[in-house]
C-alpha cells in the first residue's frame, strides 16, 4: 500500500471526529426555539371561549421536554430543548384541575398554538331545590390620587448686578462672553415657603445696559420650592426683576366607578396604573355587598385572575363559581 493511500485512510477517522465535534458545536450554539400560544375554554360560542390561567403545559420530544404555565390571558411560551429543529414532531400536554386533560401531537413551526380545553363540570340548569344565586348590578370601584393647587399669591423681587463698564478683562475672571471686558456675576434665590411651589417663574432685565448682561441660570429646584437665578453683567450696573406665582399643592383621593363587561360566565374589566383599593360592588339575590379585591383576589362567588399590560394597566377576569349566575 502506497504512503499516500495510508495517509488518506488514516485521515478518514480524523475527519469524522472533526465533523462530529462541529455538529455538536453548531447544535450547542443554535438558538432555542420558542413555542407561543394560548389556552381557551372549549365552547361553540366565541363569547364563552374564555382564557384559562394556570394551565400546566409540557412540550415533549425525543430530545427532551419544556414546561410552561399560562398567564391570566391564557398566553404561554415554551422554550424547546436545544437541537430541536423546525418541522420535527412535538407533543403538547395541557393540565388543569378544573379541565379535562388535553394532549396534542403537532410539529415545531412558526405558528400560534391554540389549545381549547373542556371543563370537568359542564354548565347545567339549576335544579329546583338548588336555585342558583343571582349576581346582578356589578360595578367596580377604585380610587386614584389627584393633585389640586391652592393659589397662595405671587413673589416679586428685584436685584442688582453692580459693575463698571469698559474695563478690560486682562484674563481676570469673570469676563464678558467674548473675554474682552471685566464682568460681574450676581445670583439670587427665591423661596416659595414650606410645602409651596413656584409656577410660571420668570426673570427680566428692567434697568441699566441690559444688552450687555446675560441670564446664565433661571431654574426651579426639583421640588419647585426654590427659584435660582444667575446673571453675568459686563457693562454698568443692571437691575433684574424676578416674578412667580406661588401655589400650595394638595393631594387627595378621588373615588371612581367603572362598569365591567360580562362575557358568558366571566366578568371583565381593566384598571389604570394609578388605581388603588379596587373592589367590586354587586347584588347577590338582591342584596348589595361590597367585595374588596385584595392581593389574593378572593371572591366567594367567582375565581379572579389579573394580568398586567404593557402600559402597566391591570386586566381582571372573574369567572363565576358553580351555583351562581349573572342576571
Amino acid at each position: 500500500m502506497s504512503t499516500r493511500k495510508k495517509i488518506a485512510i488514516g485521515a478518514i477517522p480524523v475527519l469524522a471526529i472533526l465533523a462530529t465535534v462541529l455538529t455538536i458545536v453548531l447544535l450547542h450554539r443554535r438558538q432555542p426555539i420558542i413555542l407561543r400560544g394560548a389556552v381557551l375554554r372549549q365552547d361553540s360560542d366565541p363569547k364563552k371561549q374564555l382564557p384559562i390561567a394556570d394551565v400546566e403545559i409540557t412540550a415533549i420530544n425525543d430530545l427532551g421536554s419544556g414546561n410552561s404555565r399560562s398567564d391570566a390571558s391564557g398566553f404561554f411560551r415554551i422554550t424547546l430543548p436545544k437541537g430541536l429543529r423546525r418541522r420535527q414532531p412535538v407533543t403538547l400536554r395541557f393540565r388543569h384541575n378544573d379541565y379535562q386533560p388535553l394532549e396534542s401531537d403537532d410539529f415545531v413551526g412558526d405558528k400560534i398554538y391554540i389549545a381549547r380545553m373542556l371543563p370537568i363540570r359542564q354548565e347545567t340548569n339549576a335544579e329546583p331545590h338548588h336555585p342558583e344565586v343571582a349576581v346582578s348590578n356589578a360595578r367596580v370601584r377604585y380610587s386614584v390620587k389627584a393633585t389640586t393647587e391652592a393659589d397662595v399669591g405671587s413673589a416679586v423681587k428685584t436685584f442688582e448686578v453692580a459693575n463698571t463698564g469698559n474695563q478690560s478683562c486682562d484674563n481676570r475672571t469673570p469676563c464678558s462672553s467674548d473675554g474682552r471686558w471685566k464682568a460681574a456675576i450676581g445670583s439670587i434665590s427665591l423661596d416659595a415657603g414650606e410645602r409651596n411651589q413656584f409656577r410660571n417663574a420668570r426673570v427680566s432685565c428692567i434697568a441699566g445696559p441690559c444688552p450687555f448682561a446675560k441670564i446664565e441660570l433661571a431654574d426651579l429646584s426639583g421640588d419647585g420650592r426654590y427659584f435660582n437665578v444667575s446673571v453675568r453683567n459686563w457693562s454698568d450696573t443692571t437691575t433684574f426683576l424676578l416674578e412667580a406665582e406661588v401655589v400650595h399643592p394638595m393631594v387627595s383621593d378621588i373615588v371612581r366607578d367603572s362598569y365591567p363587561v360580562i362575557f358568558g360566565r366571566a366578568l371583565n374589566f381593566s384598571l389604570p396604573p394609578a388605581a388603588e383599593g379596587p373592589s367590586i360592588e354587586a347584588e347577590l339575590d338582591g342584596v348589595a355587598i361590597v367585595f374588596p379585591l385584595g392581593p389574593n383576589l378572593f371572591l366567594r362567588w367567582a375565581d379572579c385572575h389579573v394580568g398586567v399590560d404593557k402600559d402597566q394597566s391591570t386586566t381582571y377576569r372573574c369567572e363565576l363559581k358553580p351555583g351562581y349566575q349573572f342576571r
